[in-house]
């Protein structure tokens, strides 16, 4: 593609402010603004009307699908964005839920249509038991749209790995890192403590937090069950809520009751929290734990960090190219095929830096340090707008 000055992108997403629940929703909700100091930016994302955003709209399933799989219901959206991205000069989608829009907006338009990878429906295969034929769809649309894009990109290096892993059929030329970002000015160490008081949360003894949707992924059972052996005087802190299915609420709840019968200053926080509240807690946690067992950046790792504080959390995915292992945090191996021992290991991680409250903030101090100097969405908007150019 000839780069002009006055390109314009046709981002597509499913999540946009305020729908905003998950990394990618994070992602997409920075990256806009960035982007927008470079060149011109289209935002088509799912749901009501976004009146108080300029340059954003909206789309809605086709009355027709309204008692259709939920899958269908997504590819009725994605149409409805291909009618509206006459005149972009670029697609670039966020997520399978948004990724045949684009494929089809390149086919129809003759534009390339770049693609981010936020995670793989491959690398996910408990959500078939939440989505069933949908998941089945899903992972459909996510390798025709990737095998065909003209550009894929990947939040971290350990997610190209994944993606050439599961797509081999793509040129690894086409596949470019970019890490996600943070917002430094708004994650920052808070002294307030409102949010921990109305939560039932003692600011004066430890606290291990976690926040999380209650998913396979994010591995919030292999936490409860670390908690277990975590020192007694901490509180365990859980911010965890929207369980993917009923059974995975119930797991939880019976879980999480136990721990609770077994030690004092378990306290589950439920729902979606304002991210002033999150942005409380993780600055008074003396660690925050990260137990996924995928995670293909884990931006909620920079968000403790820029907010000072020490984390223990897996090392998978792109987790490594975050947390500094020794020294803004403690990696933990995971193995499927060793579930007790990386329970052991996170007990272990998290009671080395509750016995050593110096050590635990002196990591933290060098997390906020690491999250400002290297992790900046705009620089993360520069790279892209790179590759835009680079386009055929």
């Amino acid at each position: 593609m000839a780069y002009r000055a006055d390109v314009r992108i046709g981002l597509l997403t499913r999540e946009f402010p305020p729908d905003v629940y998950g990394g990618a929703g994070v992602h997409v909700e920075h990256l806009v603004p960035a982007l927008r100091e470079l060149l011109d930016v289209d935002v088509h994302c799912f749901g009501p009307p976004r009146t108080a955003h300029p340059d954003v709209y909206a789309h809605v399933p086709p009355d027709a699908l309204h008692d259709a799989n939920p899958a269908l219901q997504t590819l009725g959206v994605d149409l409805s964005m291909v009618a509206a991205l006459g005149g972009v000069d670029v697609a670039h989608s966020h997520t399978w839920y948004a990724n045949m829009a684009g494929q089809l907006a390149k086919i129809l338009h003759g534009i390339p249509h770049v693609v981010t990878a936020h995670s793989l429906e491959p690398r996910r295969p408990w959500k078939a038991e939440q989505l069933g034929g949908g998941y089945r769809l899903s992972s459909w649309v996510e390798r025709t749209s990737y095998e065909a894009a003209d550009a894929v990109i990947a939040v971290s290096a350990g997610m190209r790995t994944d993606v050439l892993d599961c797509y081999p059929a793509l040129d690894p030329a086409r596949v470019h890192v970019v890490h996600n970002g943070i917002d430094t000015d708004f994650y920052h160490p808070d002294p307030a403590r409102d949010a921990l008081l109305g939560a039932g949360i003692d600011p004066g003894r430890p606290v291990v937090a976690f926040v999380g949707r209650i998913t396979r992924q994010k591995g919030l059972g292999h936490l409860v069950a670390a908690a277990h052996h975590i020192d007694g005087d901490a509180q365990i802190v859980l911010c965890a809520g929207a369980p993917d299915t009923l059974e995975i609420a119930e797991e939880t709840e019976l879980a999480v009751a136990e721990l609770a019968a077994a030690r004092r200053g378990v306290v589950w926080v439920r729902g979606m929290m304002p991210t002033v509240r999150v942005r409380q807690i993780l600055s008074a946690a003396t660690v925050f734990v990260c137990p996924s067992v995928y995670e293909p950046l884990g931006i909620v790792n920079l968000e403790a960090m820029a907010c000072g504080t020490a984390v223990v959390a897996s090392d998978v995915g792109g987790i490594p190219e975050v947390v500094d292992d020794g020294t803004t945090g403690l990696l933990v191996h995971f193995d499927e095929h060793a579930v007790n021992e990386f329970r052991t290991g996170i007990a272990d991680a998290v009671n080395t830096l509750l016995a050593d409250p110096a050590r635990a903030r002196a990591m933290g101090a060098a997390g906020r340090a690491r999250a400002v100097a290297d992790f900046e969405w705009a620089q993360a908007a520069a790279r892209t707008v790179e590759i835009y150019r680079g386009l055929p």
